[in-house]
């Protein structure tokens, strides 16, 4: 028996192949005493439509500490009981209803999230970059792997109804240094799940994917990041390797 927790979420990835669930989504977000947690697995698109929700609503799930995830911030939710609650966080007067559940959690950089990664298996944070110096933008592989092609496969012969999961053709990553002397630049990769949609519904309307990666650069960094922007990064581990990668952006106005 889990336990019920009131959950902002600020964080959504885009969706992954998985084979025990279809595919899954990376869920994070603020808890009513200000600290982050993690909710994982959910295969978020196979939900009932009644039960999806959208950054910054506040929902409520049954949890328990995921056992086989042993981030801090994880755990499981009890994926039947997740209540999305119609409570939206509007960005109104400059994002003003946000900022307090958001700007308490800073981190001074990333050195100091990996030395708490180090001492307290920390995995989830925020930071307000020193500088961003660029959005790089680099070809990937246009199909998903032949595991998880064959997967489909299965799930379309023998599984439940299989929604198209497109695979995003390219890598993009901020570059980027903190306000630390340790520092010496990072490159990032972004997992946004805004970053993804915004990249099919451009080349959809577009028509072509150069054209679209650029439309993503254009308001991923030159809108963003901009210099009247207070922009911060929020960032989380890669659960396998323990990697640090940028999953969503904070932007109000200065």
């Amino acid at each position: 028996m889990g336990e019920r927790k009131r959950v902002l979420v600020t964080i959504k990835t885009y969706p992954q192949p998985s084979r025990s669930h279809q595919e899954l989504v990376c869920t994070a977000g603020v808890l009513d005493d200000g600290s982050f947690i993690r909710l994982y697995p959910v295969n978020f698109r196979y939900r009932p439509y009644w039960q999806w929700y959208k950054k910054y609503e506040w929902i409520e799930a049954e949890v328990e500490k995921n056992q086989d995830d042993p981030r801090r911030e994880s755990y499981r939710p009890n994926l039947e009981t997740i209540h999305p609650t119609g409570e939206w966080i509007d960005t109104k007067k400059n994002w003003a209803k946000r900022k307090p559940y958001v700007l308490p959690l800073v981190s001074r950089s990333m050195e100091e999230l990996r030395e708490r990664q180090e001492a307290e298996n920390v995995s989830l944070g925020i930071i307000k970059p020193k500088e961003i110096s660029a959005l790089i933008v680099e070809p990937d592989e246009p199909d998903w792997k032949p595991k998880h092609q064959e997967l489909f496969r299965q799930l379309k012969l023998f599984g439940p109804e299989q929604k198209t999961l497109e695979k995003i053709p390219f890598k993009f990553s901020y570059k980027f240094t903190c306000d630390d002397p340790r520092c010496n630049g990072h490159q990032m990769m972004i997992e946004d799940w805004e970053l993804g949609q915004l990249y099919l519904s451009m080349r959809d309307k577009h028509g072509g994917p150069e054209i679209a990666a650029e439309k993503v650069r254009q308001k991923f960094y030159d809108q963003m990041c901009a210099a009247d922007r207070d922009t911060y990064f929020f960032v989380g581990t890669v659960a396998r390797y323990g990697t640090w990668i940028v999953l969503g952006v904070f932007w109000p106005k200065r």
